[in-house]
């Protein structure tokens, strides 16, 4: 295949195929149950479901769009990704006047820098903003000369740094990956979309009909330890079912699969856990039924940095 474009690749037509069949089935299924169920206590339960079947057709979507796109494409796709996850997240903690000029350099400065690298897949990409903008941030601040609470407003301004744009950006970063055999190809993407996601709605799933112990009651009240691991579990099972989109052999997409499970559910109980320090329910409401961008990304925010380096290390060139 040609570098930013990926063809008709059979097997990622079957992949999307699945996943467009399993999304009908799954609105049709939705809406006989919210026809069919009367029960109160049901209602908003399969409201809730129906909000999030709706909101995967968008996402879906979005996705769909990155493999027709191309690398190019995609890394601009994220990159816009990564901003709008920024602005939720920065629109949300407390920044004073002297922080304008650091935001500046955090949003138009490093955002589009990092995805730019990633274009020129220049390794650099993984220090820029771990080592260089963690050094600049601060010491931009500590130029407009505002002390008050200096520590945790530059703490808070690099973790969002690093979570929306850093880590983020490993999920197309994959598409630069060559791999032998294999090559840049977007079916890992899609295969490290596949098992995230359905890790957080298959958890989900099995809190709503057999959660009865709580995980962590104060940070995420409807995580449980029953939808734990019903979700893992089938998460890991379904992975381990896509081998062949993959250059994995069986043994290791069951490994590889349970180690993005495991981080998703990590990387949602933190940033649940941000949410609740910032005393706000959602990080914002552009997408229907699931909140804003980071709502939906929280746990591809950890899964993908691991995923990417596993990848890389023990299959590419």
């Amino acid at each position: 295949m040609m570098p930013g474009h990926y063809g008709l690749d059979q097997k990622l037509l079957w992949a999307c195929g699945g996943i467009l069949g399993l999304l009908v089935v799954a609105t049709i299924v939705g809406r006989v149950m919210r026809l069919a169920i009367k029960d109160p206590v049901a209602e908003g339960t399969i409201a809730n479901l129906n909000q999030r079947i709706g909101s995967w057709w968008v996402m879906c979507a979005i996705f769909g769009l990155t493999l027709v796109v191309g690398s190019t494409g995609s890394l601009v796709l994220f990159g816009l990704i990564s901003f709008l996850a920024l602005r939720e997240y920065l629109t949300l903690i407390p920044t004073r006047r002297a922080d304008h000029h650091t935001l500046f350099w955090t949003f138009f400065i490093f955002t589009p820098l990092q995805y730019y690298l990633l274009s020129l897949k220049w390794l650099g990409f993984f220090i820029v903003i771990p080592v260089y903008g963690f050094l600049f941030i601060p010491a931009a601040m500590a130029l407009a000369g505002d002390t008050q609470s200096f520590l945790e407003r530059a703490a808070k301004i690099q973790w969002g740094l690093m979570i929306c744009v850093y880590c983020l950006s490993y999920a197309p970063a994959l598409l630069t990956l060559n791999i032998p055999g294999f090559g840049p190809d977007a079916k890992l993407l899609l295969f490290l979309v596949i098992v995230d996601q359905l890790n957080d709605v298959l958890q989900y799933v099995f809190g709503k009909l057999l959660g009865r112990h709580k995980i962590a009651p104060s940070i995420s009240p409807n995580k449980t330890w029953e939808g734990f691991v019903g979700g893992t579990l089938s998460a890991t099972a379904i992975g381990t079912a896509l081998w062949w989109l993959t250059p994995f052999s069986l043994p290791a997409a069951a490994a590889i699969s349970l180690a993005i499970a495991l981080l998703g559910f990590g990387g949602g109980l933190v940033m649940s856990a941000i949410k609740r320090d910032l005393g706000v329910k959602d990080y914002g409401n552009l997408i229907g039924g699931h909140g804003g961008i980071l709502d939906r990304m929280d746990s591809l925010i950890f899964a993908a940095p691991v995923f990417f380096h596993i990848v890389r290390f023990f299959y590419g060139s």
